[in-house]
């Protein structure tokens, strides 16, 4: 395999802090790395280095000769006045760009829906970081450096750009280095990972999910096994081999291994236990949305866009729902009209009496009020003890749990980074005592360490979530089910997950609306959200579907039950150490798993013919 860059005994400080300490290591053609670490780590300063970008304070890249390197950093040098077009493919005409199918997937993919003449000047900051991206990948460089590409991109774009990294070189051929806090990402897209710590680089095969599980290796073989991080290691390792993210037609670890790790772990949630909490908390009535109907002016003045079109929705007690969309298509709008920051045009929002809801923004600006004090001032605001999981802590073990340690514990809020911001903030919603959370984008500016430590609190947290996100992962990871806003003016439940939406973002789905009971018996009422697809089906197909939705539901309670032994084989042969058997057991479990996921999409698509 050829080489394509080098590094070696690399060092460098800021002050009188080491960031990297004699570090060397390599890229090699067909190299697919994800540089991960704890924000502040050096992951940026490492990938600017490596480019050629900052001179290190000892040690020396070199590169082969010929190589091309292309660089997507935090900031662009696009010429404002540049139009989009230009910015992307230059001087180079009509004709000749648009015959490349490369170049045009690239400017569908990232551009579409924005005006090409528009000028650089004009855009938002999203639109300039798209472009800017798209220039990028318009170009054959042999090595590609991104960092934190998946900022400002949708669900949809995030998929968009994986499935164009993985088929834009042959796997032996091209180079990629990416920072980014998008696990979903790290999985799809990553052979190797790197982790930055300790001022130092280590190596180690696969994405997200295999270096996940060599940590936990490592960790166990070193005889840590009590501590903080190794707990939410395991944690995470749970959900990644019970989860959707693990159902996936290649493995990304080896599943023996993955088995005698968490074998002892729990499910990431006790949800019976959390429902019943939720209910005493909140009753039976939480927050419904009754044939709402709200639009916003457009931006020319020349009438209205209507965001929601007699929309119904209910949420339960205890309910965890992800919701996706294209931007603009009303996602932050449907949270502050739960939240009564709106009111609809026509319908109603109605609100249980014991309702307090809390919305985590983008901009975090709620901190601007106590922007003078110190971070464990704030905190002590709040309270002397908390209650997370079932145990009590204090303001200081509370923050410690989020990244804040004992010195940035007396920092003052205005000198926080972005993430540390979003961090305290919500700390101090999860703390007043909110029964239903609304979460916007959290993730932003947060790194994967930080981002699990949020999930593990949630995890425990009894009470209705909402959740707006473009992080798959964490979508899946928090929430039980999702919805989706495709810009017409409804709201359709997701019961295939992320994966159904983004078919019918590709128009691989008929678009139909599912209505009746959601996830844990969470009601998602859709009532008219749902889409007429014209002419329904006969009497007689209508019988048929009925048959045969009742046939897969009879497949499917087998095989639930069959799961639930193949889960309490496999914890036995595990502590057996028989790890043979376990690999066998964990082929047929997967296979389970696999013809349960068929099944119950014709159940869902048997039920919809028979429904009409």
């Amino acid at each position: 395999m050829a080489h394509l860059l080098g590094a070696e005994n690399i060092g460098i400080s800021f002050g009188t802090r080491t960031v990297l300490d004699a570090v060397s290591l390599g890229v090699d053609e067909g190299d697919r790395i994800g540089l991960v670490g704890r924000n502040g780590d050096g992951k940026s300063t490492l990938m600017r280095i490596l480019a050629g970008q900052q001179t290190p304070d000892a040690g020396r890249v070199t590169r082969r000769g010929g190589t091309t390197l292309g660089v997507l950093d935090q900031r662009d040098d696009l010429d404002p006045e540049d139009t989009v077009q230009h910015a992307v493919v230059g001087d180079v005409e009509d004709h000749v760009w648009a015959s490349d199918p490369k170049i045009r997937d690239v400017m569908g993919g990232l551009l579409g829906g924005l005006d090409w003449s528009r000028t650089v000047g004009t855009l938002s900051g999203g639109q300039r970081r798209r472009t800017a991206l798209a220039r990028l990948l318009a170009g054959s460089d042999d090595l590609i450096f991104l960092d934190e590409p998946t900022n400002h991109l949708d669900v949809e774009g995030v998929a968009w750009l994986a499935e164009h990294l993985k088929s834009r070189w042959r796997a032996t051929d091209g180079g990629l280095v990416v920072v980014t806090h998008d696990r979903w990402f790290l999985d799809e897209v990553c052979t190797r990972t790197w982790e930055v710590h300790d001022a130092m680089v280590e190596p180690f095969d696969g994405g997200y999910a295999a270096w996940m599980l060599a940590r936990a290796e490592r960790d166990r073989s070193d005889a840590v096994i009590e501590g903080k991080r190794q707990q939410l290691v395991k944690k995470e390792l749970a959900w990644l081999r019970r989860g959707a993210p693990a159902r996936t037609a290649k493995p990304k670890f080896r599943i023996e291994a993955a088995n005698a790790v968490i074998a002892d772990v729990p499910e990431p949630r006790d949800s019976v236990s959390l429902a019943k909490m939720a209910t005493a908390r909140l009753g039976k009535d939480v927050l419904d949305l009754e044939s709402v109907t709200f639009s916003v002016p457009l931006p020319d003045g020349g009438g209205r866009r209507t965001l929601f079109d007699d929309v119904t929705l209910r949420l339960a007690p205890g309910e965890r729902v992800g919701i996706v969309g294209v931007n603009g298509a009303g996602k932050s709008t449907l949270m502050q009209l739960l939240d009564g920051q709106l009111t609809p045009d026509a319908g109603k929002v109605r609100r249980g009496k014991t309702v307090q809801t809390a919305i985590l923004t983008q901009d975090v600006t709620e901190l601007d009020e106590v922007s003078h004090l110190r971070v464990a001032e704030v905190m002590a605001r709040e309270g002397n003890a908390f209650q997370v999981g079932g145990k009590d802590v204090s303001p200081g073990q509370l923050l410690e749990q989020l990244g804040f340690g004992t010195s940035r514990q007396w920092t003052p809020v205005a000198d926080l980074s972005g993430g540390e911001r979003r961090r305290l903030q919500l700390l101090r919603l999860m703390v007043g005592s909110p029964n239903v959370l609304m979460l916007d984008e959290p993730t932003n500016d947060l790194d994967t360490d930080t981002l699990a430590a949020v999930e593990d609190m949630l995890d425990g947290w009894p009470g209705t979530l909402v959740v707006v996100s473009h992080d798959r992962y964490l979508l899946e990871r928090v929430t039980d089910h999702q919805l989706a806003l495709l810009g017409d003016g409804q709201i359709r439940d997701l019961p295939g997950g992320v994966e159904q939406y983004l078919r019918l973002r590709a128009g691989q789905d008929d678009g139909a609306g599912f209505g009746g009971t959601g996830t844990g018996g969470a009601g998602t009422g859709q009532g008219s959200a749902g889409v007429d697809s014209g002419t329904g089906p006969s009497a007689a197909e209508k019988r048929a579907a009925r048959k045969e939705a009742a046939k897969l539901e009879k497949q499917l309670a087998t095989m639930d039950r069959q799961e639930k032994a193949l889960h309490e084989q496999l914890a036995a042969l595990s502590e057996a150490g028989d790890f043979e058997a376990v690999a066998t057991a964990t082929a047929t479990l997967n296979d389970l798993h696999d013809r349960k996921d068929q099944a119950e999409m014709a159940w869902l698509e048997a039920g919809e013919v028979a429904e009409g």
